[in-house]
């Protein structure tokens, strides 16, 4: 055995000088972050420009049309974050499942035997995807407020559901009125009751919709084909229909593939909530830009701003995992 006496100090072995380098990299991490700190600071104080927190707390000033909880201009600012938020989640999780939705029968679609069904399919992938986001949205937005019928003659789409330039209108739970249903009706000068989407919404869910739904068709498909040949060749053998081979055999492997690429669209969907601002529908993005000009700073309300889209998005990546993980298609070898 060696002797204990003669054993090297642990700071003169790899390891421990490796844990030096790194502990000095730290520091000189710390500083420098300090001193950017501190040089920004006086610099937006010098120019009488707020860099703090405290505006949160003080009132809005404004208005907001589209809220799922109550809101006055006498609230505060971390209110109106708050609707910002919500706004967010709500056009987000619905663009989620109706892109996966639609995403994965236009992929389908795009390995389909009859030649119109494949190729009007991959006309509606070329399309989408080449076309940046924004025109997508406007292009929405003045199809539903130019082309659609006024309030007073909406289109029925439904038992109580109804479409026109104001947006969509449904029947709604009224949980003020002991869980009675609230139902619109159509009157001369609009249509009164129930729930309502704007036409800002619309547009915004529509084209996140469409447009991130043809980037998950073409995963589904990729995924679809990377399911190996010989897995469809079993099913035709035990006499399994084409569509039964589909449903049973290829896109439960192919979906398992397709999650890490789905769950990027979903996060870049969530970000793409963002260009609904233009459309002045009051989301996070919109919150920052109001709060920025009323506080004469970009920097706190940016920071926030960026932290919740980061605390919006980081949890899809963690569930991604998982979901990879506890899903991942065995190797042959194993």
């Amino acid at each position: 055995m060696p002797d204990p006496a003669l054993a090297p100090h642990f700071l003169r072995t790899r390891r421990g000088r490796a844990l030096i380098y790194q502990a000095l990299a730290l520091c000189a991490l710390v500083a420098a972050g300090w001193f950017l700190w501190h040089n920004t600071a006086e610099n937006l104080a010098a120019r009488q420009i707020r860099s703090g927190f405290g505006f949160m707390r003080q009132p809005a000033g404004f208005d907001i049309g589209e809220t799922l909880f109550a809101y006055s201009s006498r609230d505060t600012y971390l209110r109106a974050f708050a609707i910002g938020v919500a706004n967010t989640l709500r056009v987000a999780l619905l663009g989620i499942v109706l892109a996966t939705v639609l995403g994965t029968l236009v992929g389908i679609g795009r390995l389909s035997r009859n030649l119109l069904a494949r190729g009007l399919c991959t006309a509606y992938v070329e399309v989408m995807r080449n076309i940046p986001l924004i025109i997508q949205l406007f292009a929405w937005y003045l199809v539903i407020t130019e082309l659609l019928p006024a309030a007073t003659e909406p289109l029925r789409i439904g038992p109580y559901v109804f479409l026109s330039k104001s947006g969509l209108q449904f029947p709604f739970p009224d949980l003020s009125g002991g869980w009675t249903l609230a139902v619109p009706e159509v009157g001369v000068f609009g249509i009164t009751g129930g729930a309502a989407a704007t036409p800002e919404f619309l547009a915004l869910l529509i084209g996140l919709t469409t447009f991130t739904a043809a980037y998950i068709a073409e995963i589904v498909r990729s995924g679809v084909l990377a399911v190996p040949r010989g897995q469809t060749e079993a099913a035709g053998a035990l006499g399994l229909s084409r569509a039964l081979t589909l449903r049973l055999v290829l896109l439960p492997q192919a979906l398992r593939i397709a999650i890490p690429g789905v769950t990027n669209d979903f996060i870049s969907l969530l970000k793409d909530s963002s260009l609904v601002s233009v459309l002045t529908v009051v989301e996070l993005t919109k919150r920052l830009t109001i709060v920025a000009v009323d506080n004469r700073g970009w920097l706190a309300p940016g920071v926030l701003c960026a932290a919740l889209y980061f605390l919006l998005g980081y949890p899809l990546a963690r569930l991604a995992r998982r979901l990879e993980k506890r899903r991942r298609v065995p190797s042959p070898s194993s």
